[in-house]
């Protein structure tokens, strides 16, 4: 077995305190025999909830020996509200140990630099491995064996029940829902995010007509005749397609990667688009609907004749199309970020949210994770913004839209005068933005993580996620007068110096696989800056993960977007077909300009940095 690093792992502090465990305050001494894994996760990232998805089999198959523990730690304000990380635990089902850590305590003793982050612990208390985002599930499940018989074999593993406790269920017709739409007999479908189902309630929003789906997380077809299904696994986006389609409406089934089509005569479901697996760097971006993987879709849209999806998974808008039973890239790079332009060149960040104007002309869109209203439009082919400024700025301020703030929106609804009513999820408030005047202002306040809107008559219906509910709202005259509130995420910025300075990815193919260089170059680095003017030279794309950059004294702050992708492969002579493993992240590093600070960054996408180990 090859050596590795052994750095001891710092104590898990957090001002949260501990959730999931009965009530018990843990430390690094009741994990001691066990293998740990800390994910730090924040319940706004997609990636975070990529993880923990890819964690669920290694956590059910090795229970015994192998602990996984959550440190949340939080990028908007909202997230470092205790209530708001409980809420998010049982939402998205999450069933091990999780530190709540608000302040980052944990977050800076370990180092770390993105969400998520995955860093091993061994049974004896040393770090042994740390991989940032996504796609690290094969290398996890291969290291956890390696410890399990190198620790068995020192007698330090201990095996037996780990500390997590369930908490007690809530009772309730609806969990976490995420989006409604109005069906023509005036009743509501809502997708019932939390019991993988979408319910159907009469006009008053509260009385339940009926339940499509059987509660259950799966991916099945069908009307539940047969026993079983139809199954979905966290939907999200609801759109009613055009009369005389073969569906009545289109969802998006966020967690399936997948889109399914749902018949109301009968309740039928039919998956549409999607294979049930995760859209990868250098997969098909374009083809039959079904044979296309897809990512996380959030929201859907019935725009120029075509579905168009809220792909949040890869920061990109998708679209569907029906008549030729295809699927393709509509607009985004798969870049995280705010940049405005032709739709091919165009980035987003997490897109949730849709809607079309009245006029067809322009796809509104709540991109989250910038904290932006922005739009499509149809006439010109190109995304602008109406709010919103880039990754790390955030608020609840009103006034003119460009210094107007929204803190991580879901969901867009057009209003009957052309102006966008914004679910600005994370203010707990409903905004709205007048395209005309271009002024932004709050219609209504003290909405627990409302997540989308539909319009009734005079009136406004708000999915109330976090209270598991619709609230029906009358459409104020006026504006709600609140106090001016401005952000800025939690994440110190990385002091660097101007001029020279070296940017290092650092890449360990996980044991038992080499990298893949049978088809050329298996590793990608693309570098950019907010502002651009950050980067004097240095930026652009290239195969090797360490770069030269030059960076400006003329610029005081910005953002190092950095973006890696590395391929290994099973490295065993006797397998003809080895699989191989994509390891990809993104990064948004904020950066200060000063005369005395750091020339080198290190991110650590597999594997562990070597300076200063014991």
């Amino acid at each position: 077995m090859a050596s590795r690093a052994r750095v001891r792992a710092p104590e898990l502090v957090g001002a949260g305190g501990w959730l999931n465990t009965g009530g018990k305050e843990l430390t690094l001494t009741d994990f001691r025999g066990k293998i740990t894994i800390l994910d730090f996760w924040t319940f706004c990232c997609i990636n975070c909830l990529h993880v923990l998805d890819e964690l669920r089999e290694l956590e059910e198959k090795h229970r015994d020996t192998v602990v996984i523990v959550g440190v949340h730690s939080p990028k908007f304000v909202h997230e470092a509200d205790h209530q708001a990380v409980v809420d998010a635990v049982a939402r998205y089902e999450v069933h091990h140990p999780v530190l709540d850590d608000p302040a980052l305590a944990t977050w800076k003793q370990y180092a770390v630099r993105a969400w998520p982050t995955l860093v091993v612990i061994d049974p004896e208390g040393y770090v042994v491995a740390q991989h940032a985002g996504e796609g690290h599930a094969h290398a996890l499940a291969r290291l956890v064996e390696e410890l399990e018989a190198e620790h068995a074999a020192k007698g330090t593993l201990r095996r037996g029940d780990g500390p997590y406790v369930a908490p007690e269920p809530a009772a309730g017709d609806l969990a976490f829902p995420g989006k409604a739409v109005r069906l023509p007999n005036g009743h509501f479908l809502v997708a019932d995010s939390g019991h993988h189902s979408l319910v159907e309630l009469a006009e008053d929003g509260e009385t339940v007509v009926r339940r499509i789906g059987d509660g259950q997380r799966g991916l099945v077809d069908g009307d539940g005749t047969d026993g079983a299904g139809p199954r979905f696994s966290e939907p999200q986006g609801l759109a009613l397609l055009p009369e005389g389609s073969e569906y009545d409406v289109v969802v998006a089934d966020t967690v399936n990667h997948a889109l399914r089509g749902v018949r109301l005569a009968d309740g039928r479901v039919t998956t549409l688009a999607g294979t049930g697996r995760q859209w990868w760097q250098g997969s098909a971006t374009e083809g039959p609907a079904r044979e296309v993987d897809l990512s996380s879709p959030w929201d859907v849209a019935w725009f120029d004749g075509r579905v168009w999806i809220a792909m949040a998974g890869v920061h990109q808008l998708w679209s569907y199309d029906p008549a030729a039973d295809t699927v393709a890239v509509a607009a985004g790079t798969t870049n995280e970020g705010l940049v405005d332009g032709p739709v091919a060149e165009a980035w987003f960040a997490q897109p949730s949210g849709l809607a079309v104007s009245a006029d067809g002309e322009r796809l509104w869109v709540a991109d989250s994770e910038t904290s932006a209203l922005r739009w499509v439009s149809r006439e010109t082919g190109t995304v602008e913004t109406a709010v919103g400024t880039g990754l790390f700025d955030f608020g609840h301020r009103d006034g003119a839209a460009g210094q107007a703030l929204f803190q991580h929106p879901l969901g867009v609804t057009v209003l009957p005068d052309g102006s966008v009513a914004v679910a600005d999820t994370y203010n707990h408030a409903l905004r709205r933005y007048d395209p005309a005047s271009g002024e932004v202002s709050t219609l209504a306040t003290d909405l627990r993580e409302p997540s989308g809107a539909v319009l009734v008559d005079g009136d406004i219906v708000v999915v109330e996620s976090a209270r598991h509910r619709l609230t029906r709202l009358r459409l104020p005259e006026e504006a709600v007068r609140v106090e001016s509130v401005a952000h800025r995420t939690q994440r110190a910025a990385t002091e660097v110096a101007p001029g020279a300075f070296r940017l290092d990815v650092v890449f360990e193919a996980p044991s038992g696989q080499k990298l893949d260089e049978r088809y050329g170059p298996s590793t990608r680095l693309l570098v950019s800056a907010t502002p651009p003017e950050l980067l004097v030279s240095g930026a652009g794309a290239d195969t090797d993960l360490s770069r030269e950059l030059v960076l400006s004294a003329e610029v005081a702050e910005g953002v190092l977007h950095v973006s890696a992708m590395a391929a290994s492969c099973d490295d065993d002579p006797e397998i003809e077909y080895p699989a191989c493993h994509v390891h990809q992240q993104d990064w948004g590093v904020p950066v200060r300009l000063v005369a005395d600070g750091a020339r080198r960054l290190p991110l650590v996408l597999a594997g562990m940095e070597r300076s200063g180990t014991e």
